[in-house]
C-alpha cells in the first residue's frame, strides 16, 4: 500500500481541482478563501507533547507554559524521566497533563517509522498514549506526516463548515459526516483545509458564536 502525501502548495492546488470535480460545492468556497496554508510541522515527540500541553487551554496560556518548559529543558524524554512531578508542576502543568506526558515518554514511539505506516496504524499507535485521542492523532497525520486523505470528522469547525457546505439542517455527527464525505477520498485532507478556512469566514460573518 503506497502512502499518499500532500507536500506542496502546487500539489494542494491540483488536489483542490480534483476535489471540486468530485464535489462542485467546494468551487465557491475556494473562490472565497483562496489557497489554504498547509501548516506543516516537523512532528516527533515535542510536537505531540506541545499538543498535550495546549489541550483545553487558551493559546496564550499554552504558549506561556510551553516557553517555560523550553527554558528549563523539560521537553525531551530523558529530561522528563529525570524530573520530579513537582518540577513539572512548577512550570504550569496540571496533574493530568503530567500523567499524559509521562505516558508519552513511556510509550517510546518510533516516530520515524510512522512515516511508512498506513493512516489507521498510526492512529492506533498514537492513541495508545494516555491523553491522545483520535483527533490529535489525525492532526499529527495531516500536519506532521502530510497525509493526503484525512478528514477530522470530530472537529467542531469542520462539522459547522460542512453543515453549511452540504446544506444540512443541523451539525452532522461524526458518523454521518464520515458517510457523507466518503466520496471525497483521496482528497479529504484538502477538504479539511478548505473547511477550516471556510469556518473562519463563517465565524467572522456571524454576530453570535456558531
Amino acid at each position: 500500500m503506497s502512502i499518499q502525501t500532500l507536500d506542496t502548495p502546487e500539489q494542494l492546488a491540483a488536489h483542490i481541482d480534483a476535489l471540486i470535480a468530485i464535489e462542485p460545492r467546494f468551487a465557491p468556497v475556494y473562490e472565497q478563501v483562496g489557497l489554504p496554508n498547509l501548516r506543516h510541522n516537523t512532528g516527533g515527540f515535542m510536537q505531540l507533547m506541545r499538543a498535550m500541553v495546549g489541550q483545553q487551554l487558551s493559546v496564550a496560556a499554552a504558549t506561556s507554559i510551553w516557553q517555560r518548559l523550553l527554558d528549563t529543558g523539560l521537553t525531551t524524554p530523558s529530561m522528563i524521566q529525570h524530573a520530579s512531578d513537582d518540577a513539572l508542576r512548577a512550570q504550569g502543568l496540571s496533574k493530568q497533563k503530567i500523567r499524559y506526558i509521562r505516558s508519552l515518554v513511556a510509550h517510546d514511539i518510533d516516530f520515524a517509522s510512522l512515516k511508512t505506516l498506513p493512516d489507521e496504524e498510526v492512529i492506533n499507535i498514537l492513541t495508545t498514549v494516555t491523553g491522545i485521542g483520535r483527533w490529535t492523532a489525525e492532526m499529527y497525520l495531516l500536519f506532521s506526516l502530510q497525509r493526503a486523505d484525512i478528514l477530522a470528522v470530530d472537529d467542531l469547525a469542520i462539522k459547522v463548515a460542512a453543515m453549511t457546505l452540504l446544506d444540512l439542517p443541523e451539525r452532522p455527527t461524526p458518523k454521518r459526516l464520515h458517510s457523507l464525505t466518503q466520496h471525497w477520498s483521496p482528497y479529504r485532507s484538502t477538504a479539511s483545509l478548505l473547511l477550516w478556512s471556510y469556518y473562519g469566514q463563517l465565524r467572522d460573518k456571524t454576530a453570535v458564536p456558531i
